[in-house]
């Protein structure tokens, strides 16, 4: 009679949870006795189809044959007999444990007595056998019959008598990692296949790959396990075909997060080999169709390119992502050197087992290769994780440049509103301006005491505003008159003579340190212009005895124009609107100072970048085109 599949999960998750709290006997201080057969003999037979199925009781005792776990069949032998003696077990249950058996067709007899058959038509010959015995059997045999599928017949690990629950623990303990483990990355990839739906694109293609590999590598821990064929024997065909499937999703999936992750490889060898991959596991899939739609009849043909071509495949993307991921590890790449600690593990084990697959014939059982896999799912995981976080600080990094360009923009706008105004009104301002203050020598001469000190006071707001006015006109049009190659240190001594004076009744001191050497192209009188605003701005900022200290150098074909002082410094808020129009932090400022020396020293194709720091001092950094001397 069939067990209905719920009732089985049902029992399965009962004895698990007893297994989490432990062996029952063991709360009554008694540990049920189980004991192992490590030896057994054989017994040949002829082609399956011919061979009885009755048990060789008459058989003589010369013609079995003593056994060790894995012996080479004869080769007109197709069946295996083999028989151990029943050792006592004092039992109330006694139970039997064989934990790993091949063979296509299994049967078990104790004499004469069937006490269990399987037959499977699908390609998983690999069986864990697990019997409850009668308590009152009193055969002193046990016999195994099995349809030998390979070269070789293999009964490896002991076999175990003993309590019924203690075995079926024992058979729980052995198999349960795999079911949890491949249940747990099921559910991930599941997860992140929800998750990718609502990723944009960028993004969308390494998730949905790495929850592809995901999927897939618990789709194959879940189905190669025996115990859930032994549970669930009658869809061990569906369970074969998912593990076919699973395999050919696994190796271009993990070639498209590998190159998402780290490009296409050097003349695009990654995405090539991803190209292949997914042609290959395409035709191979196709053929897989063909040969299930058709009972097996082209199954040979199908395992040669599903197995043997698509592991020497494996082999070799294993070798080729390896030897890259140590290319961009040598290259400073963090991921990679993620990817390498995971991958290592986790190829180095997978090429063992491959190798000693091919060696043997096709005849050995990859069991290793999951407990690499854990780690390396975990790199994965570190890496997309990195690639989420590096994105996130280049988003963040975007649109702080986004808003310096938007500054850079505004600014630039004001500026040309302000050159147009400059050139079109300045001159018109100017020349009524310079009529009224002839004028006002005029009256000065005429005039008594008392009004002369007014007229003064006119003539001096009049000097004013056409210093403004030329400041607009020096903005305007900041590159005027003759452009020659000026010597940087001459420039300074005229700049250091004018300013040095100034610097003293504010009890401060110019130092200038310029070699010789260092020359610039420009017009002569707009650079003293552009550094005096400078330089005057930090002899201002000065507290009694401080310093200014001049310096320049060569640097990569540039030279730099170090003006440092320790004055009062400014606040952030202050640094970062120098330059703008209209805004000074002076009394009587009216910002056009530093606008017309930005204007001046961008003219000159430099730029100029301040630091200061409140109660420490300035420092302005001046990089301009060296020129041959």
């Amino acid at each position: 009679m069939k067990v209905p599949l719920i009732l089985r999960v049902f029992v399965f998750f009962m004895f698990a949870e007893a297994l989490l709290y432990g062996n029952p006997g063991a709360a009554y201080g008694k540990s049920p006795e189980v004991l192992s057969i490590s030896e057994w003999s054989i017994l040949w037979s002829s082609s399956a189809k011919n061979s009885s199925k009755s048990v060789p009781l008459n058989v003589p005792v010369d013609a079995w044959q003593p056994a060790a776990s894995k012996m080479k069949k004869p080769p007109d032998a197709e069946v295996v007999w083999i028989k151990m003696k029943l050792p006592v077990i004092d039992s109330h249950a006694p139970g039997i444990l064989i934990e790993k058996i091949y063979g296509k067709e299994i049967s078990v007899f104790a004499d004469q007595i069937k006490l269990y058959e399987s037959s499977r038509t699908y390609n998983y010959k690999r069986s864990q056998v697990l019997l409850p015995l009668h308590a009152d059997l009193s055969a002193d045999h046990l016999y195994i019959r099995a349809e030998v599928v390979s070269n070789y017949v293999n009964m490896e690990n002991e076999i175990y008598i003993g309590d019924f629950q203690t075995l079926f623990i024992r058979f729980i303990k052995n198999n349960l990692a795999d079911i949890v483990l491949g249940c747990t990355f099921i559910f991930i990839a599941g997860v992140m296949l929800i998750w990718s739906i609502f990723l944009n694109k960028r993004y969308r293609a390494s998730v949905l790959s790495l929850s592809l590999i995901i999927l897939s590598v618990g789709i194959l821990v879940f189905t190669y396990s025996p115990f859930i064929h032994t549970l669930l024997e009658e869809y061990g065909h569906l369970f074969t075909e998912l593990y076919d499937i699973a395999l050919l999703v696994l190796l271009p999936s993990f070639s498209l997060f590998f190159e998402k992750i780290f490009g296409p490889g050097r003349k695009n060898i990654l995405r090539k080999v991803r190209k292949f991959q997914i042609g290959y596991s395409a035709f191979c899939f196709m053929f897989w169709l063909l040969n299930d739609l058709n009972s097996d009849h082209f199954y040979d043909i199908y395992y040669f390119f599903s197995v043997k071509v698509l592991g020497l495949m494996m082999i070799l993307q294993f070798m080729l992502l390896l030897g890259s991921s140590m290319v961009y590890a040598v290259k400073g790449n963090k991921n990679a050197v993620i990817f390498n600690i995971g991958f290592a593990v986790f190829a180095v084990i997978s090429l063992g087992e491959l190798i000693r697959f091919f060696v043997s014939g096709g005849d050995y059982q990859l069991d290793l290769w999951k407990w690499g896999v854990v780690g390396f799912i975990a790199a994965l995981l570190i890496i997309l994780g990195r690639a989420f976080a590096q994105n996130h600080e280049q988003i963040i990094k975007y649109s702080q440049e986004l808003k310096m360009f938007n500054n850079e923009l505004q600014r630039a706008e004001k500026m040309d509103i302000i050159s147009e105004l400059a050139a079109s009104v300045a001159h018109e301002v100017r020349n009524p301006l310079q009529v009224t203050r002839g004028f006002l020598q005029l009256l000065i001469g005429k005039s008594s005491a008392a009004e002369r000190e007014y007229l003064s006071m006119a003539m001096v707001e009049l000097d004013r505003a056409s210093g403004i006015i030329t400041d607009f006109l020096t903005f305007a049009k900041p590159e005027y008159g003759k452009i020659a190659v000026l010597k940087v240190s001459d420039e300074f001594k005229h700049i250091e003579g004018i300013l040095a004076p100034l610097a003293h009744l504010q009890g401060g001191t110019i130092t200038v340190d310029i070699p010789d050497n260092i020359c610039i192209q420009g017009n002569s009188s707009k650079f003293k212009q552009a550094l005096i605003n400078i330089i005057k701005n930090s002899v201002e900022a000065l507290d009694g005895e401080g310093r200014i200290h001049i310096r320049a150098y060569i640097l990569n074909g540039t030279v730099r124009i170090h003006i440092e002082d320790n004055g009062e410094g400014m606040d952030i808020d202050v640094l970062s609107r120098l330059g703008e129009p209209y805004f000074s932090n002076k009394t009587k400022g009216t910002g056009l100072g530093l606008m017309v020396t930005f204007r001046i020293i961008e003219a000159m194709e430099g730029s100029i970048h301040y630091s200061s720091k409140k109660g420490v001092g300035t420092e302005a950094v001046i990089t301009l085109p060296a020129a041959d001397s």
